[in-house]
């Protein structure tokens, strides 16, 4: 990613960064490991649909979207968990969330429930 992209025009970041050539490097860096963390993320959720057997097309039947919606639900950086245990649903997969709390317990945490919780 050009350093002009992520500027965008801000006269103040511009200044910041040409100030300061160790920070606008540690930004950059930053910048590209949150994209390959977001690839990751995309691929996860295209890795299950492959491994359940479906095509984009297919998983987007079953969910009643088209076939765009699907690849653009594959690429978000986040979701509702509804929207999540939707697409995983209709890939015939389930998840479970683990959550562990400050005190050093572990909760489990139901996309089912969470998915009707949000639809209220």
């Amino acid at each position: 990613m050009s350093k002009q992209k992520w500027f965008n025009g801000n006269e103040r970041l511009r200044e910041i960064f040409e100030a300061d050539p160790e920070l606008a490097a540690r930004v950059e860096e930053i910048r590209k490991e949150m994209a390959s963390e977001d690839r990751a993320y995309a691929m996860t959720l295209a890795m299950i649909r492959r491994a359940a057997g479906l095509t984009q097309v297919a998983l987007a039947e079953s969910l009643k979207m088209s076939q765009s919606a699907v690849a653009r639900t594959e690429q978000r950086p986040d979701m509702l968990l509804s929207t999540l245990h939707s697409y995983l649903a209709a890939a015939g997969a389930k998840a479970r969330i683990i959550v562990e709390l400050a005190d050093g317990r572990s909760v489990e945490v139901s996309l089912e429930e969470a998915s009707k919780n949000e639809a209220r």
